[in-house]
């Protein structure tokens, strides 16, 4: 039997670009829950733009497979947040709907891309809400809002019905402010779709627990390398004793691989933006021109009216990558240095159950800070090898630096979601 609620609450972060206002639910797990929802996740009859104003007014005439879900365990969708044009960014800021603000400090941004589900989350508009991660886009925000944030392993949550940014990295994801939470969300997300061809059919997963004792927790000093904020690194490194202290052994590692992970993940993520973007062309996606002309200005007129900066530097740039005379010099040799990734995670699985350190290198941004590309890529550094090898991994708040929340990372083995989780339940509970 069928309910309804309504929601009707100020938004002074601008962490959403749609609400419901009046939302139906049924009964089940997630009963009159208010859940936000990324704006790249097909919901049918709700406006659907990736912050982009080439997608502004588009309706889907479908739900993502995750929507069907939520709806089915009872959730209540209350609105579509803020995002990095197309998943595009570390900070929200690039969204054509305007930046969204860190509810901590609202000087500050809220990481991104998911920028818009996490400030929905930490100011406590909602309790639960969707995000997706490409290269930390859960992670992120999650760490600069001071809430719980999970990437998945690819292929445990289905994305048919999201909207491709880089199909080979990305997984939807759940964002709540504390782990049992993220942990419901993530139970009724998880499963086999027939209708995503990188979906894998497994046991649903295992009931949430609290168990740290015993567990080998790899922390590599990659993680603490150039770059990292000395106050971050402190708080994450009080945090790993924390688990220390609550029973776990920490085994002090290394990961060559570090040091090629953010030019493998950008140039892979932005050679399959070229192509996924493609399809913006006025005809299959975007607004049509007003006049009628060639084919050639019209498409150009299109994106270059309807894409962001940021949008359009990765294009060309995965474009260049793909490109005649250059594919083996960059694109082939992003996918070489993916593999050491991955093989340097299995090496370090051997030995240990989970891997810790920071989130990010650094606390929330403020306003503009970010303003040079490069600086903004760099930020992606500790997050971006979880995605490059496919394995889940999850942020936790450990405390604050300069006044601002700092995640916990904890890496896991390829679908070990359930120990990650009881890891960070552990961890939460013991840190109360």
């Amino acid at each position: 039997m069928g309910s309804k609620m309504s929601f009707d609450k100020p938004d002074p972060d601008n962490a959403f670009i749609t609400l419901c206002r009046e939302i139906d639910y049924q009964e089940g797990p997630l009963s009159g829950i208010p859940i936000a929802i990324k704006d790249n996740i097909s919901t049918a009859g709700i406006q659907t733009t990736c912050g982009s104003k080439i997608l502004k007014g588009y309706i889907p005439p479908y739900d993502a497979h995750v929507i069907t879900l939520i709806r089915s365990a009872g959730g209540a969708i209350v609105g579509k947040t803020n995002m990095d044009e197309f998943g595009m960014g570390t900070t929200t800021e690039s969204s054509a709907f305007g930046p969204t603000t860190n509810p901590v400090d609202p000087t500050r941004v809220p990481g991104g891309s998911s920028g818009g589900s996490a400030a929905a989350v930490a100011s406590g508009l909602v309790r639960m809400a969707l995000g997706t991660d490409t290269g930390g886009s859960i992670r992120c925000p999650a760490s600069f809002c001071g809430i719980v944030g999970l990437k998945p392993t690819y292929g445990r949550v289905s994305r048919y019905g999201l909207i491709a940014y880089a199909n080979s990295l990305e997984q939807i994801g759940p964002l709540a402010r504390n782990v049992r939470d993220c942990a419901l969300l993530y139970s009724c997300i998880a499963g086999y779709d027939p209708r995503d061809g990188t979906s894998l059919d497994l046991p649903a997963p295992a009931p949430l627990r609290s168990e740290i004792q015993g567990k080998r927790i790899g922390v590599p000093a990659e993680f603490f390398g150039e770059g990292v904020d000395p106050a971050v690194a402190s708080v994450v490194q009080s945090g790993i004793q924390r688990l220390e202290e609550l029973g776990a052994v920490i085994v002090p590692c290394s990961m060559p691989s570090m040091r090629y992970a953010l030019a493998a993940y950008y140039v892979t993520s932005m050679s399959e933006a070229s192509s996924n973007l493609g399809r913006y062309d006025g005809v299959r996606y975007g607004q049509a021109p007003d006049t009628v002309r060639s084919w050639h200005d019209a498409y150009s007129e299109i994106r270059r009216a309807g894409f962001g900066e940021e949008v359009r530097r990765r294009i060309l740039l995965g474009s260049f990558a793909l490109s005649a005379g250059y594919q083996g010099k960059y694109y082939a040799k992003a996918q070489a240095a993916r593999q050491m990734v991955r093989d340097d995670f299995e090496r370090l699985f051997e030995s240990v159950d989970i891997i810790a350190g920071p989130t990010m290198p650094t606390v929330a941004f403020r306003l503009g800070e970010t303003s040079d590309p490069l600086s903004m890529y760099l930020a992606d550094i500790l997050t971006v090898p979880a995605n490059l090898a496919g394995v889940p991994a999850l942020s936790v708040p450990c405390g604050t630096a300069h006044g601002m929340p700092v995640g916990l990372q904890l890496i896991g083995r390829h679908f070990a979601e359930d120990e990650i989780l009881a890891a960070a339940l552990a961890f939460e509970e013991g840190s109360a």
